[in-house]
């Protein structure tokens, strides 16, 4: 039972920080919701879905079915999830977590991504994310990678090793790049740092990034890891690039 200290603070927590929508901001039923109208524009990724890269089909393979690009190009990661696909409000949310300080977001957007994971959050053994260099983190004051796995980590009752990775290169940002010119971008630009490669040896590692691309950032960190000695490299992230995706 709350103490009459605990409902004031609720009712004046209600009042200064009112329950809103997610992405826009208006009036919702309860904390950490969409609105009917947003919530509508949210795409989530189900099956059926290629078994490695996680990417949508545009038809059902059956199970288990895996992309031509999987295996023509077979990727250092076991298995990647996103949870919806980065476009009109899931794209928002990302940018207001990345670029306008609404760490606040993580522990929602989390939650979306541990219902996507589904057998990764109970086959790892800790939780690492794809970290900035030192000096875009300066910049940017924290990390949105970190601030995710993080919350999946809570959720999922799972240890999480943020230093267990590092970016040793300061490398260009992605936005603008070809796919190709991505890959040489972040190529070497990770390492696991000798003081953690007990942390990474023989274990199960979940990656964990805000949005999945073209997969560079997610293929160069999990490279690192798995130079590091790490048993299987799992990636999760919020969101994914569709190529045929379009929207109703």
């Amino acid at each position: 039972m709350q103490t009459l200290p605990q409902k004031a603070s609720q009712l004046l927590a209600s009042v200064l920080f009112p329950d809103t929508c997610l992405a826009c901001r208006t009036h919702v039923a309860a904390r950490g919701t969409l609105c009917p109208d947003c919530w509508g524009e949210v795409h989530f990724i189900d099956a059926p879905f290629c078994a490695v890269t996680g990417l949508p089909f545009q038809h059902e393979f059956g199970e288990a079915m895996i992309s031509a690009e999987a295996l023509a190009n077979p990727p250092p990661y076991r298995r990647a999830r996103a949870a919806v696909v980065h476009a009109g409000v899931a794209r928002q949310l990302v940018h207001r977590l990345k670029y306008a300080d609404h760490a606040e977001l993580a522990p929602w957007m989390a939650s979306w991504m541990v219902r996507a994971a589904g057998p990764l959050c109970t086959e790892t053994d800790i939780v690492v994310p794809v970290p900035l260099h030192r000096r875009r983190f300066l910049l940017r004051r924290y990390n949105q990678a970190a601030e995710l796995a993080r919350a999946v980590a809570r959720q999922s009752v799972l240890p999480f090793a943020p230093e267990a990775l590092r970016r040793v290169k300061a490398t260009q940002r992605q936005v603008g790049l070809s796919a190709r010119e991505r890959h040489a971008n972040v190529r070497g630009a990770f390492a696991v740092p000798a003081a953690f490669e007990i942390e990474v040896a023989g274990r199960s590692v979940l990656l964990i990034d805000d949005v999945y691309t073209t997969g560079a950032t997610i293929v160069a960190a999990a490279r690192a890891l798995m130079k590091a000695g790490a048993a299987h490299v799992d990636v999760l992230t919020f969101s994914r690039v569709v190529p045929h995706f379009t929207s109703d």
